[in-house]
């Protein structure tokens, strides 16, 4: 028995109905009511409204209404801000291209109205009464109202209610509509927010003077304390850089890598000031953290970037949070970059220029030479770009990699190979400073363990030791921990993993980034059935894979064939890693998968090269390791993410004994 479809029967073509045009559009637009107070918001903005209050009924079900004091709408002009494609923002091609406001597309309006009971008062500057407007009746009648705009939605979807029932629970859609607030309130501290729901106020963030008297910058860090609160400010650092070559400019807040969290859930990208959703701006701050971050946790951080409107197409999306650059590597670079700057100056330094001025008396030193060896001061530079001193004789003070029990190094001597070229020119260029030392640096393993024992040398007794951010070494506990004091308290240092750090910097400074990973021939090819997609990344990046000690090649046309891994790995699962790399490389810039396994191998060998758990270190050795920190990048995390040292102050030291109770 068979069966036959039904025939088709052709519908002529038409143009559909303006009112189910309209809903189309609103499908888009509208999608709960976070969405409408969104849209309702940006157009505040763009009224320059300084004062905008959010009235809400039923999370937003019920009533949204959104009130400002901006420059209101003329009478005749409200029935066309009802029409579709209508608006005041923009004119033709040049201006869509240049878009400088937050609503552009004259589409929320009218899709609004299409789902609810919408109407419009407003009043002019100037004008003895204001003007209300009914969407649905059309009905134009004068009222009462103070310059701005009034905007009221009621019953959202009534005339919808399948949509309706998607809707969550009232808690959660007015949590939304407070998120969507939220968003705007931390990119404009000079305008007040109010949120009002059933009668009760829920939220409030009031407008920061721009007059003059504050600083950009510290309006911006007070919104951020008064919306997400005065942790996010306690916990995060100032970013703030311009691109000389593409004049884009970051500036925003980055959280210290400690305050990272399970949920990126603190995570707030602007665009001319316009809140967006975009992955290259994601994985750019993601990237900054990578060499100070632990496990699998989420940087918080609200970065602004201003760029040329005709650099950046915000007309891609109907709720507008999607945009795409002309370039995105250079938008990817400066936020990179910009977070990157931020976090590498050492935060013992920043902590210590804010400190009180004055010094506990156990902090002054012996002025006799009798007594403990105390660290010199060292000026800490902010600039991350500036060159580090001529090296000097330097003292081992850690075992040579070879000599450290229970690691093995033939599989590390490899590595070496390739790069001694590169040490011996930076050998060269020491031995100028220091020809003591030129013998020694041509070993990379020996001149990163190794440590500069002049930092630790004695300060004249007149200076003030306050100005060591990590003050004086005076016990190491159980041959793990360094005890040291300074103008705030006592700091705790995890020896091991603060050298860590500091064997790592030096490494990616003497090694460079131009000599290719050592590489291992595989005795017999490892294949695996490819995508096309693998096997096009696999011919198009040949370069790219040598450079990280990879050789794949094409052992048919659906088959590709590993025939070397990088040394370090060659015990690792072959095929695995050839498709991770090249998922990396397709997604990715090939130059930053090159500068990430290079780091991961050489976070490796400073593990091994750093000094040991249990071995008993000089107070000269533990001050001069302290200076090193205060002068290292990234040296507040290990090259794993863990943090090398804690501040207890002397409140929290007296609050563990009851002191002042």
């Amino acid at each position: 028995m068979t069966s036959s479809a039904p025939a088709l029967q052709r519908r002529a073509i038409q143009d559909l109905p303006d009112e189910l045009i309209s809903q189309i559009a609103a499908g888009e637009v509208v999608e709960r009511p976070a969405s409408v107070v969104r849209e309702l918001v940006d157009n505040a903005l763009d009224a320059g409204a300084s004062q905008i209050t959010v009235r809400l009924l039923a999370g937003g079900v019920r009533l949204i209404s959104v009130e400002d004091d901006g420059c209101g709408i003329p009478r005749e002009e409200l029935p066309v801000a009802l029409r579709r494609h209508a608006t005041s923002k923009i004119r033709d091609l040049n201006e869509l291209e240049h878009v400088g406001t937050m609503g552009f597309r004259g589409e929320a309006l009218a899709a609004i109205a299409s789902v609810s009971e919408t109407a419009i008062l407003s009043r002019l500057e100037g004008e003895d009464k204001a003007w209300l407007l009914e969407a649905r009746s059309g009905e134009l009648r004068p009222a009462a109202r103070n310059r701005g705009t009034t905007l009221e939605v009621k019953e959202l979807f009534f005339s919808t209610p399948a949509r309706r029932k998607f809707l969550k629970t009232d808690a959660t859609e007015l949590a939304h509509c407070i998120e969507s607030v939220r968003r705007h309130a931390l990119a404009r501290p000079d305008v007040g927010f109010a949120i009002w729901h059933d009668g009760k106020l829920v939220e409030q963030w009031r407008a920061v003077p721009m007059d003059g008297s504050v600083d950009k910058n510290d309006a911006l860090a007070r919104r951020l304390a008064d919306v997400l609160g005065d942790d996010f400010v306690a916990n995060s650092i100032p970013v703030q850089r311009t691109s000389a070559s593409s004049g884009i400019t970051v500036y925003g807040r980055a959280g210290l890598p400690d305050a990272a969290r399970s949920r990126p859930d603190q995570q707030y990208c602007y665009v001319n000031q316009r809140f967006v959703r975009d992955k290259v701006l994601t994985h750019a701050a993601k990237s900054a953290y990578e060499d100070v971050l632990h496990g699998h946790k989420q940087p918080i951080y609200a970065l602004y970037m201003e760029i040329d409107p005709a650099r950046v197409d915000v007309n891609v999306h109907p709720t507008k949070i999607e945009v795409r650059f002309r370039d995105s590597r250079e938008v990817h670079q400066a936020i990179k970059h910009a977070v990157e700057d931020a976090l590498a100056a050492p935060r013992a330094a920043l902590l210590a220029a804010h400190a009180e001025t004055s010094t506990p008396a156990a902090l002054v030193p012996e002025a006799s030479g009798t007594g403990p060896a105390v660290a010199s001061p060292v000026a800490w530079q902010p600039s991350v770009s500036a060159p580090r001193p001529a090296m000097k004789p330097q003292l081992q003070y850690a075992m040579p990699l070879q000599e450290t029990a229970g690691h093995k190094v033939n599989d590390m001597q490899a590595l070496w190979a390739p790069m001694r070229e590169a040490a011996l020119t930076v050998s060269a260029a020491a031995s100028t400073f220091a020809p003591n030392t030129a013998q020694t640096i041509a070993n990379p393993t020996q001149a990163a363990t190794e440590i500069d024992l002049s930092a630790a040398s004695p300060a004249p007794a007149t200076h003030d030791p306050s100005a060591w951010p990590l003050g004086r070494a005076i016990a190491q506990v159980h041959g793990v921990y360094i005890l040291a004091e300074n103008a705030q308290g006592m700091v705790i240092v995890d020896m091991h993993a603060a050298h860590e750090r500091i064997v790592y910097e030096r490494l990616k400074e003497q090694l460079g980034n131009h000599q290719p990973i050592a590489s291992q021939p595989l005795l017999i090819p490892a294949t695996f059935a490819a995508t096309p997609q693998e096997v096009a990344t696999a011919e198009a990046h040949v370069d790219t894979l040598h450079v990280l000690g990879l050789e794949i090649a094409p052992f048919s046309p659906k088959t590709l064939a590993v025939r070397a891994v990088p040394s370090t790995l060659a015990q690792g699962d072959a095929v695995e890693l050839a498709r991770s790399v090249l998922a990396e490389l397709e997604q990715q810039d090939a130059s930053g998968v090159i500068q990430r396994a290079r780091n991961e191998i050489l976070a490796t060998m400073a593990c091994h090269g750093a000094v040991r758990a249990n071995r008993r270190l000089t107070l000269d050795e533990m001050n001069a390791l302290l200076r090193q920190m205060e002068t290292t990048e990234r040296s507040d995390q290990c090259n794993h993410g863990r943090p090398t040292w804690r501040q207890l102050t002397l409140k929290e030291l007296d609050a563990l004994f009851l002191r002042g109770r």
